[in-house]
């Protein structure tokens, strides 16, 4: 068979500079309009946000009042906090106004966001009344809360009174404090969980709804069986963020109790108000004590981590996802 010589065909070199750049700068030129526009936002957080938490772990190795020289002392300060009973008290405080707040106040806004996504009128209204509390000013709001939970003048001993019981130290006594930053606390985050709460529920099929208002079950059993159930997730999400931001506690007793310990302020008497946050606060811009300030503040990111890390194990074994021990062990039986 003859072999037919087949003209090469020439294959045309690229153009100059069309492919001898790598394709992540051409990506970087193409789009620079666009990392220029969000770079001031990533400049600010590195100079006002990463590099403060950043040097905050030094300074949790550190000696030093905020002016002088710097002095480090190794784990010392971590050592100091374990046997701090000062922290400690604070830490039990912050747990106590936890479980006073948080709890209640999910049940609250769960059963509020159910109402506003029942058939009633107004529904706007009412949403927008359930939020404002969340954007009112903090001062405004501790104006009027020492006003209802005064010792001498309050609303609701003035109230007691009339029924004849014995007026209630709300601001004096240990539980007394507690309750009313519990109050406050519920007052200003419940509309704001039952609209994240709002937003779960129109996600869920009404075809479930009309499913159990045709077998006969009423409003309760409908709020037990088929809301609960499926906003779980939003439910954990929701306990998630109220847990830190209850770790986190320190304008509510800020704010109630200024000026009524002197000029550190101690959260009222006994130190009964004295969150971690606002006793980190204490030791780092009242006593200068920049070292152990921030010594705090890694305690208690320890305490969201662990606490964040039990919730996320929890979610992953209810919801059926194994992990990788589970699953190794499952394997080799």
């Amino acid at each position: 068979m003859a072999v037919v010589d087949r003209p090469q065909t020439a294959i045309p070199a690229p153009a100059r500079g069309a492919t001898d750049q790598p394709p992540r700068r051409r990506g970087l030129r193409r789009f620079w309009p666009q990392y220029v526009a969000v770079a001031p936002f990533y400049v600010l957080f590195l100079i006002f946000g990463l590099f403060p938490i950043g040097y905050s772990i030094v300074l949790s190795f550190t000696d030093w009042d905020g002016v002088g020289t710097i002095k480090f002392v190794g784990l010392a300060q971590y050592r100091y906090l374990v046997s701090d009973p000062r922290f400690w008290n604070a830490a039990l405080n912050t747990l106590i106004i936890w479980l006073l707040s948080t709890i209640p106040m999910l049940f609250l806004a769960l059963v509020l966001a159910f109402l506003l996504h029942s058939n009633i009128g107004a529904k706007g209204v009412y949403r927008v009344a359930f939020f404002v509390p969340n954007i009112t000013s903090m001062v405004a709001m501790a104006i009027v809360f020492g006003s209802v939970f005064s010792d001498s003048f309050g609303l609701i001993n003035a109230a007691l009174k009339q029924l004849g019981a014995d007026p209630v130290g709300w601001v004096s006594t240990y539980w007394g404090i507690k309750v009313t930053l519990a109050a406050m606390v519920i007052w200003r985050w419940t509309g704001y969980n039952a609209i994240i709460y709002l937003a779960g529920l129109q996600a869920i099929p009404t075809e479930l709804y009309e499913a159990a208002r045709v077998d006969g079950a009423n409003s309760w059993r409908v709020f037990s069986q088929i809301t609960v159930p499926l906003l779980r997730p939003v439910i954990l999400f929701t306990l998630i963020t109220s847990t830190i931001g209850g770790l986190s506690l320190f304008t509510e007793p800020q704010i109630l109790f200024a000026g009524a310990s002197g000029p550190a302020n101690t959260g009222g008497p006994d130190e009964a108000g004295m969150t971690i946050v606002l006793y980190q606060y204490n030791q780092a811009f009242n006593q200068f004590d920049f070292g152990y300030g921030s010594a705090i503040a890694w305690a208690l990111f320890v305490f969201a981590v662990v606490f964040a890390i039990i919730n996320w194990r929890l979610v992953r074994e209810r919801d059926g996802i194994k992990t990788p021990s589970r699953q190794t062990k499952e394997v080799g039986s």
